[in-house]
């Protein structure tokens, strides 16, 4: 018996804003001279990527009498403390979550609320307790003895270890009802220190947020979930990083990252595929993490995959960003909704700090 996913909903925050505004916001806050200004615009003009969101309007501005969150000079001193971040997490994050929850659950029985058995909250952009879970819980009227579960601080690929959880909470309880929901407030740990490394993560990174319901019985329409596989790379662990600092949490993300993805992908795909009982002609689709423009071109090259095969995951980094783990779930919802998947196996990677490789096989009903 395999669980399903039943639906997914997605959100964001208000402010959409287009890259060329956020590229702007940028080459000022680095105070880059005309040689390095026009290196950062061609890491934007390369990204793949039309708009992000964000909790906070004053990537949209130049002008520092603007801003709202930032202080109103050019040099942004004294720079937002961690402290001044997470109050604004507290804040944001359980609102964009709710609309994500509203989302998936439309449509349904006015009783489906009080249906959820398990919540499962994924988020590495904010903490803070009580938490977004007991927070959910409140807001969306769900049982005050329902089950709690949060995953924190694993990074991109962290909604997939929320799917393996429900997965494995549905396989022991044929009646459970489980809600995911992940929520990343991305642009709120902006970094201007003036590295190579900032200039790539400020490039990519976004607000959003997905929530997932997962149940036992598969219904048309429904992603089957049928085998999930995890594997490290113990000599890439310093390419990806997040660390929290003292103005907010601090990414290290190297450029050799897709170079790790396009070295390895290959050969964990044959074990995940081993692992699951199948070979590659059994797999008709693939959902990538769209982790950035060069991570999908590496999967595709290292597998030998047409650029149609991530269309939807192009689509996605085009209109949103990196929103972290929520990710790989508008991708999927993305899928669901387009009806061309029916009775297809869908093989799909998340990547993240360690270096990690999630992956898992679905299969659309």
């Amino acid at each position: 018996m395999s669980s399903c996913i039943s639906a997914i909903g997605t959100a964001n925050p208000e402010n959409k804003i287009d890259q060329t505004d956020i590229f702007q916001f940028m080459a000022n806050a680095f105070a880059l001279n005309d040689i390095n200004r026009s290196r950062l615009k061609s890491i934007y003009d390369h990204a793949g990527i039309n708009y992000r969101y964000s909790v906070i309007p004053d990537f949209g501005y130049t002008n520092p009498d603007d801003f709202s969150f930032f202080e109103k000079n050019a040099g942004l001193e004294p720079f937002i403390p961690t402290e001044k971040r997470m109050q604004v997490y507290q804040q944001q994050a359980i609102n964009v979550a709710v609309e994500s929850v509203k989302d998936c659950l439309k449509g349904r029985s006015e009783d489906i609320y009080q249906q959820v058995t398990h919540l499962i909250t994924v988020s590495c952009t904010g903490m803070y307790a009580p938490g977004l879970d007991i927070d959910l819980v409140e807001r969306l009227a769900l049982n005050r003895h329902t089950e709690r579960t949060c995953i924190t601080f694993m990074g991109c690929y962290g909604a997939v270890n929320a799917l393996k959880t429900a997965d494995y909470i549905c396989r022991a309880n044929a009646n459970a009802k489980v809600l995911i929901v992940s929520v990343e407030l991305c642009t709120l740990h902006f970094q201007k220190h003036n590295t190579l490394d900032n200039w790539v993560a400020n490039s990519l990174f976004s607000d959003g947020a997905a929530a997932v319901l997962v149940e036992s019985n598969a219904q048309a329409g429904s992603i089957a979930m049928e085998s999930f596989y995890t594997e490290f790379l113990p000599e890439a662990r310093n390419e990806m990083g997040w660390y929290v600092g003292n103005t907010g949490f601090e990414m290290r993300l190297t450029s050799r990252v897709s170079k790790q993805i396009k070295n390895y992908i290959k050969p964990i795909t044959h074990r995940l595929l081993k692992h699951a009982g199948l070979d590659i002609g059994k797999i008709g689709a693939y959902a990538i993490h769209p982790g950035g423009k060069k991570i999908l071109e590496a999967v595709e090259h290292a597998l030998e995959l047409p650029e149609e095969s991530n269309t939807y995951a192009y689509e996605v980094l085009r209109e949103y960003g990196n929103m972290s783990s929520a990710t790989i779930l508008f991708v999927l919802k993305r899928m669901m909704q387009s009806g061309d998947f029916s009775g297809k196996r869908i093989l799909s990677f998340a990547f993240g700090p360690g270096l990690t490789v999630e992956g898992m096989v679905l299969q659309m009903h």
